[in-house]
């Protein structure tokens, strides 16, 4: 077997290899387009009646078992989480908003921005029933990766989760990310312990997940009634 020698510091101690030490930009509230969907920058007004429909409301409690926030007693309780996330840079959240019709259908979030060590994660998503499961849901996770890694300059894009929420785990699987492992008794969210499964995606890793994201988006890959052909998983 080959042996491998880790590079080493002037002392001679192993030591990481030596990278940019440049810092990446923090996100702005800036729209990123795509096709299906368009990331807007929360807006209580422009995107709260919607998306109370959309992922608030008496029928959707169940979209916020293991979120911080929510679920929500009244429009006014969830007007006040609105205008609080709208007004935070950390997280810095958007509106999900489908190109077909310009209703906020979900959000979604870059958070606990690390720009010296160009690390950052996307978290706080929220998929309304008519997003769920659709290309436009997954074009939105393409699009905020995208802009991670090539406009902002990240080289860590992070995906935490309640340990739990096997939807979750099984997305960020999906999408590409690689498992790293449980933090136990990570939190306390809402009285309850909480584990958080740890997933990564890399800077060195993201143009083959580009490739695979853009053969999957393909209208090539959806037939005339929009599902799809080939699963992302079994892209090559």
């Amino acid at each position: 077997m080959e042996h491998i020698t880790a590079p080493r510091n002037p002392h001679e101690a192993p030591a990481g290899p030596a990278v940019d030490h440049g810092p990446a930009r923090r996100p702005e509230r800036v729209p990123i387009a795509g096709t299906r969907v368009l990331l807007a920058p929360l807006d209580p007004l422009a995107h709260g009646d919607s998306l109370f429909r959309h992922i608030a409301g008496p029928d959707n409690p169940h979209l916020w078992t293991y979120m911080h926030d929510g679920p929500f007693a009244d429009r006014p309780a969830f007007d006040e989480y609105l205008r609080r996330k709208a007004s935070s840079n950390d997280p810095l959240l958007f509106a999900i908003v489908a190109a077909e019709d310009g209703a906020a259908r979900g959000i979604a979030a870059y958070m606990r921005h690390d720009p010296g060590n160009r690390v950052i994660e996307v978290g706080n998503i929220v998929y309304g029933r008519a997003l769920q499961r659709s290309a436009a849901a997954t074009e939105a996770m393409y699009l905020m990766a995208a802009h991670a890694f090539e406009t902002l300059g990240y080289r860590r894009y992070e995906w935490k989760c309640n340990a739990l929420n096997a939807p979750s785990r099984a997305a960020a699987l999906r999408l590409g990310f690689t498992f790293e492992g449980i933090f136990r008794q990570h939190m306390i969210v809402k009285g309850r312990n909480r584990d958080t499964a740890w997933f990564s995606m890399l800077d060195t890793e993201w143009p083959d997940r580009k490739a695979r994201f853009e053969r999957w988006l393909n209208p090539d890959n959806f037939d005339g009634a929009g599902q799809q052909k080939k699963a992302l998983a079994a892209m090559p």
